[in-house]
């Protein structure tokens, strides 16, 4: 937090201010915490915070769980709603289905979010059988496939910022490699690799260029099914071309 000594803001809202500071540590630390642990990070006394936290959770806001508090989707279902975003999920989610029924995969829509991506819409793989993760669903960008193509066709200005912000977090070594590795797939076109915490699976990646370059990827996360209804080999190509038919009409929409 900031310093209030140093803040030259000519308004002040201390209310508002312990909510949100509340809001953003527990997206931070991305686990549940305790009023006692809020409180020690946070600088305020239990008390002080108490009546931030039963406002937060009466709106919906954070949650309790066994291990004291954490967000729930509602952060997420704001920005859902923000015109982008809804624009981008209305011109894939019917791409995305032709996506499975050809693949007899899963199809997952996915933007960047700071250091992290996150799912913002899926088609589940037709039939009974498939592979999906939530919408909401986060992960850090430098362990993602799909952050492969984030940085790989990103604009040289917005590489360099995300360099910035990844380095103190995971050291210049592992972002070299990452660095190294997202060059390659955006050479490529595409990225294509074995899940890292789901045996069996390989993440299929596509990106989805705008104007100003990357906004999202559709991935899919490919499983052995049998019988086969689309080779593994095949997949990439499948992806590519729907990833390019969302690219065309959302470049076309900015244009219009």
């Amino acid at each position: 937090m900031a310093d209030d000594t140093d803040d030259d803001r000519k308004y002040r809202a201390p209310a508002l201010e312990k909510g949100l500071d509340i809001l953003e540590m527990l997206a931070e630390r991305g686990r549940p915490m305790t009023p006692s642990q809020m409180s020690a990070l946070l600088g305020r006394s239990v008390s002080e915070l108490f009546r931030m936290i039963q406002v937060l959770e009466f709106r919906g806001y954070i949650e309790p769980s066994a291990d004291g508090y954490r967000l729930t989707n509602r952060l997420f279902q704001l920005g859902m709603a923000q015109a982008p975003i809804k624009s981008i999920i209305d011109v894939a989610l019917p791409v995305m289905r032709d996506v499975t029924l050809a693949t007899g995969q899963s199809c997952h829509l996915v933007v960047p979010s700071e250091d992290q991506i996150v799912v913002v819409a899926r088609i589940e793989a037709p039939g009974d059988l498939g592979y999906s993760v939530r919408v909401g669903y986060r992960r850090p960008i430098i362990d993602a496939t799909s952050g492969l193509m984030m940085y790989g066709k990103a604009s040289d200005t917005a590489k360099a910022a995300l360099r910035a912000r990844l380095e103190p977090l995971h050291g210049e070594r592992r972002v070299k490699a990452f660095v190294e590795e997202a060059e390659a797939a955006a050479a490529e076109g595409h990225a294509r690799r074995p899940s890292d915490f789901v045996r069996g699976v390989t993440d299929v990646v596509a990106p989805v260029m705008g104007v100003d370059g990357i906004i999202a990827t559709l991935i899919c996360p490919h499983i052995e099914r049998l019988p086969k209804v689309c080779d593994l080999d095949a997949v990439p190509a499948i992806l590519t071309e729907a990833a390019g038919r969302i690219s065309r009409e959302m470049t076309a929409a900015s244009q219009a």
